[in-house]
C-alpha cells in the first residue's frame, strides 16, 4: 500500500487523509500538542476561547456533504449570534444571524471537528519535521537532532505558505509560486471575566480601529462555562507592524482598544492572554486551489492557495486528496 506523509494536522490535512486513508497508508505528523490548526481551541479552567477560526459557512455542495454527519451528530451546530459592526467607535448595523444563510461552530470548541476526524488516523502531536529529503524512490522525514521519522512514498504539506517554503525541497515545479505568498498576521486577545458583561452583541466587526472582531465564546452553542469568555482579534495590518513585539505591550494595547469601544475595562479581567498568529490569513486568492508535483510525488494544500476560510481549507485539500486518489488508482 502506498504510505504518505501528511505535515500539518489541520482542516485541509485531516481532509486528505480521511479521503485516502482506505487506499493509502497515512500518517500526520503535527508540531502542536492537538490537531486543528487555526480550528484552535484554548482552555484555562473555567474559561475557554475558539482563538483561531470563530465560525464558518458552507456555499459548496461539497462542503455541506462533508459536515452534515456532524451536524446531525451534533458536532457542528448553527450560531445564531446577536451581530453588529462597529465604524468609528459606534454600532452601526444590528442584524441577527439566522438559519437562511448558517454560521456554523464546532462544539464543544472549534477544534471538536478535527479531534473527531482525527478518531482513525495515525497522528503524531508534538512532531515537528525540520527537514525531508529523498532516497532512491523514497522520501525521508527527520524531526529533531536529525531524528528519522519515517519513509514515505508521497509527501503532503498542508503548512502555511511559509513554513512549506522552508521545508520542501526548491526543485520543486511549484516552488517558487509557494516561496512567493506572504500571509498576514493576527493577534488573538483571550479574557475571562467572573460575571457577564452584559453586552448587547455575541459577535462584532469593527471597522476603523486595530481591532477587528469581538465575539463572547461562552455565546456559541455547546458552550459551558462560569461568566463570560471574550475573544479578541486584532487587525492583520496592525498584526503585521507588531508580530516580533513585547507580549504585555500587545496584551495591554488591545484591552485598551477594546476597553474604549465597549465601554468596559476589561484589565480587569480575571484571566488575561494573548496569542500571536503570525501565518493567519490571506486576500482571496485566483490560482489553483493545490499545488502538486506528480513526478516528485509531494503535494501541497491548505486555505491560503483560495482564501483564508474554514471551507476553503477543506475545499484545498479535498480537491487535491482526488487528484491523488486518481493517480493511486491507475499506479
Amino acid at each position: 500500500m502506498t504510505s504518505i506523509a501528511i505535515i500539518g494536522a489541520g482542516l485541509s490535512g485531516l481532509t486528505v487523509a480521511n479521503r485516502l486513508k482506505n487506499i493509502a497508508d497515512i500518517t500526520l505528523f503535527e508540531k502542536s500538542r492537538g490537531v486543528s490548526g487555526r480550528m484552535a481551541t484554548r482552555r484555562a479552567e473555567p474559561y475557554f476561547f475558539d482563538h483561531g477560526a470563530q465560525f464558518f459557512k458552507a456555499r459548496t455542495d461539497a462542503f455541506q456533504s462533508f459536515i452534515a454527519p456532524m451536524i446531525d451528530s451534533g458536532i457542528v451546530a448553527v450560531w445564531d449570534a446577536h451581530f453588529v459592526e462597529f465604524l468609528d467607535g459606534a454600532i452601526t448595523q444590528k442584524r441577527q444571524w439566522g438559519k437562511d444563510s448558517p454560521h456554523y461552530v464546532s462544539v464543544p470548541g472549534m477544534n471538536a471537528l478535527a479531534k473527531h476526524l482525527s478518531q482513525e488516523l495515525t497522528v503524531h502531536c508534538g512532531t515537528h519535521v525540520h527537514s525531508i529529503t529523498k532516497q532512491s524512490d523514497k522520501w525521508l522525514l527527520h524531526g529533531e537532532q536529525d531524528k528519522l521519522l519515517g519513509t514515505f512514498d508521497w509527501v503532503i504539506s498542508s503548512l502555511p505558505a511559509e513554513q512549506a517554503a522552508t521545508l520542501l525541497p526548491s526543485s520543486l515545479v511549484f516552488y517558487q509560486q509557494v516561496k512567493s505568498v506572504n500571509m498576514k498576521s493576527c493577534f488573538s486577545l483571550m479574557l475571562g471575566f467572573e460575571d457577564d458583561l452584559a453586552l448587547d452583541f455575541d459577535a462584532a466587526l469593527v471597522y476603523g480601529e486595530d481591532i477587528s472582531w469581538i465575539s463572547v465564546n461562552s455565546s456559541k452553542p455547546g458552550r459551558k462555562a462560569d461568566g463570560c469568555c471574550l475573544l479578541i482579534h486584532s487587525t492583520n495590518h496592525w498584526a503585521n507592524g507588531h508580530i516580533d513585539d513585547d507580549c504585555s505591550y500587545v496584551l495591554d494595547y488591545l484591552c485598551k482598544q477594546t476597553s474604549n469601544l465597549i465601554g468596559h475595562d476589561v484589565s480587569l479581567a480575571n484571566h488575561k492572554v494573548v496569542h500571536g498568529w503570525r501565518y493567519a490569513n490571506i486576500d482571496k486568492q485566483h490560482g489553483e486551489t493545490h499545488l502538486i508535483d506528480q513526478e516528485a510525488r509531494i503535494g501541497v494544500c491548505g486555505d491560503w492557495l483560495i482564501q483564508g476560510r474554514v471551507e476553503a481549507a477543506f475545499t484545498s485539500g479535498y480537491k487535491l486528496a482526488n487528484t491523488i486518489l486518481g493517480l493511486l488508482k491507475h499506479d
